[in-house]
């Protein structure tokens, strides 16, 4: 990618419309330029003279820092081939990977897919100004199938702990993977969802919400015992097995997907 081109012309106007040109930005674009060379006009309009030189370069925006450090580090992983598609969006920028060899950039569970989002979102914030730019990198509409896979995952294994009566602890996931469990448990009344473990072994554990008395032998009764939700009741009042209830903090906006510097369950 070019950054920076030298334009000629008969004046200092003309040579930055030229180095424009050649880098194909336009008005908009916030450039920082050079006075190489002041043009000359010819002795007795026949000798000497010289045009106007100006070196212009581009600003990198965080969107395109992050696209070159996301280059780079595939090039590093020997995947040249692995083409990087962009799309900046008002609140943020989207990196989509395609190629014959995307797999090797999703690892196992995606862990190393979210490693690269979170080191390319490290370099496009790493400026001194408070504007925070939300960085995905994806291939292949991954993160979407990965999410209904754990949607439905959630809700099999809550539907399973209200049948049984028995807990049931999960693969180790990131803050991201875990609310989204969180949030399916929740709407299936009669199971609740909490994490155990430190660092990279937390884990979430799904099991029968013990404010549903088991009304029947060898499993919990969804239709009988069941509290009405009330509004107007307090958050500690009410129960983790209300559908409305809000979804545990497990990272939300500040998680791996969202802010980097805050500290998440």
């Amino acid at each position: 990618m070019i950054k920076e081109a030298t334009g000629t012309g008969s004046s200092i106007e003309e040579a930055l419309e030229d180095a424009k040109k050649q880098l194909g930005v336009d008005e908009t674009t916030e450039i920082e330029y050079e006075v190489v060379q002041m043009p000359e006009k010819k002795k007795f309009g026949l000798f000497g003279g010289a045009p106007a030189k100006v070196k212009i370069t581009l600003k990198s925006s965080p969107a395109d820092t992050a696209e070159q450090f996301l280059r780079d580090v595939l090039d590093a992983m020997k995947l040249s081939s692995v083409e990087i598609e962009k799309t900046e969006k008002e609140d943020g920028v989207d990196f989509n990977l395609t190629g014959e060899d995307v797999g090797y950039v999703i690892g196992r569970r995606g862990e190393t897919l979210d490693s690269l989002q979170y080191l390319t979102s490290l370099v496009a914030n790493n400026h001194k100004d408070d504007s925070y730019l939300k960085v995905t990198v994806d291939t292949g509409n991954y993160r979407e199938k990965r999410e209904n896979t754990l949607e439905i995952l959630g809700r099999k294994l809550a539907f399973k702990a209200v049948k049984t009566g028995r807990r049931t602890s999960l693969e180790p996931m990131n803050p991201y993977e875990r609310r989204i469990i969180h949030t399916s448990v929740q709407k299936v009344n009669g199971a609740i969802s909490w994490s155990e473990g430190e660092n990279a072994n937390r884990h979430v554990v799904i099991g029968p919400d013990p404010k549903f008395r088991n009304t029947r032998r060898g499993g919990y009764n969804n239709s009988r015992g069941r509290r009405p939700y009330n509004a107007n009741r307090s958050a500690s009042q009410a129960t983790t097995a209300d559908p409305e209830r809000k979804p545990l903090n497990e990272g939300g906006a500040t998680g791996l997907y969202g802010r980097i510097d805050k500290t998440v369950e």
